[in-house]
């Protein structure tokens, strides 16, 4: 899901309402649990509380919440037991995303109150990866934030960055950036699956 328009308003109107800069906070947060966003942006205020509050928040709305172009494509082209979500949002906002775009459900739904340590730390990925029964070198993340790049990497896993939420140029680190979703294919050789971009 495309759910940055989401985000995005959520922390703006937090960062007004406790005097803070909202374009510094948000080049922060995307990509990053809330729990571990808030003491690099607020250490002054209770992390404990205003992330119960900004939670509770995304958590009871949709608006800005979008169906990425081509993710239906991708993820129907996949066997279920070859795809997982990790995702620095708690659960029950990554659910009610989910089911608000009507993207079916990953078999593996790794979520911030899953794991001790998210992206840019390895835990959310290696967590998905043994989940699915699978090797890290077996793995490819798509990413959409430095965090999360940095995160595959840590991980040792090959990473894809698609442009978006951040310019392609801020994705560098990525082993391929590509323009789109929509621009990934998946095709079988043998017993094995192929992960190739049409931007290559």
């Amino acid at each position: 899901m495309d759910s940055a328009a989401c985000v995005e308003a959520t922390w703006r109107r937090w960062a007004v309402r406790h005097r803070l800069d909202p374009d510094e906070i948000i080049q922060v947060a995307h990509g990053r649990r809330t729990v571990e966003t808030l003491p690099l942006v607020a250490p002054h205020l209770n992390v404990a509380e205003e992330v119960a509050a900004l939670e509770g928040i995304e958590a009871n709305t949709t608006e800005g919440v979008f169906e990425v172009p081509g993710a239906r494509e991708l993820v129907e082209s996949l066997p279920m037991d070859a795809w997982a979500v990790v995702t620095s949002g708690v659960r029950s906002v990554a659910t009610l995303r989910i089911r608000h775009v009507g993207l079916p459900l990953p078999s593996v739904l790794v979520c911030a109150d899953d794991i001790t340590r998210g992206k840019p730390d390895p835990e959310g990925y290696l967590t998905a990866a043994e989940r699915l029964g699978r090797r890290r070198e077996e793995c490819v993340v798509v990413e959409d934030t430095p965090p999360g790049i940095e995160a595959g990497h840590n991980a040792q896993m090959r990473v894809v960055a698609i442009a978006g939420t951040y310019a392609a140029g801020a994705l560098t680190n990525a082993d391929v950036v590509a323009a789109r979703l929509g621009s990934l294919r998946v095709s079988r050789v043998g017993d094995e699956l192929e992960l190739a971009t049409e931007d290559a």
